[in-house]
């Protein structure tokens, strides 16, 4: 009887470790190096995004369904990046002078250029091209 008794200890010892080590890389990850964010995809070319009435001088908007946040840093310049995180892929959740930020450790990106200003995110959000036609702003 003490085959099978240690045949399941041993079963429920690898059973245990398998779960740790789900657990480990869970938690693992850093910076995605790359600066494209988790899986971000640009918006198809031509792409209506926004009014430019719609994006604050001195601030933004975030478009949650397309994965990006519109600045306009100065009056009638308008730039574009992913709205995803480069630190751990997080979707970003504000937009104001201080910066684009992360909710998830605290990341603070320009919106001028998408460079890292604080926290733990070391690369910049990836740029997306827009420019505007007529009141509207569209993908390029």
């Amino acid at each position: 009887m003490s085959a099978p008794l240690a045949s399941r200890r041993i079963v429920f010892q690898g059973l245990g470790a398998l779960g740790v080590a789900a657990a480990l890389a869970a938690c693992g990850g850093g910076d995605d190096e790359g600066g494209s964010g988790s899986g971000s995809s640009a918006p198809e070319t031509g792409a209506s995004l926004a009014a430019t009435s719609e994006v604050p001088v001195g601030g933004g908007i975030i478009l949650t369904d397309q994965k990006l946040v519109i600045t306009q840093p100065t009056e009638g310049t308008f730039k574009a990046f992913t709205a995803v995180c480069t630190h751990q892929g997080s979707a970003l959740d504000g937009v104001s002078e201080a910066g684009i930020t992360c909710p998830l450790h605290g990341s603070v990106f320009s919106i001028a250029d998408g460079s890292p200003s604080s926290g733990p995110a070391t690369q910049p959000l990836a740029e997306v091209e827009v420019e505007v036609d007529g009141d509207q702003l569209v993908a390029v």
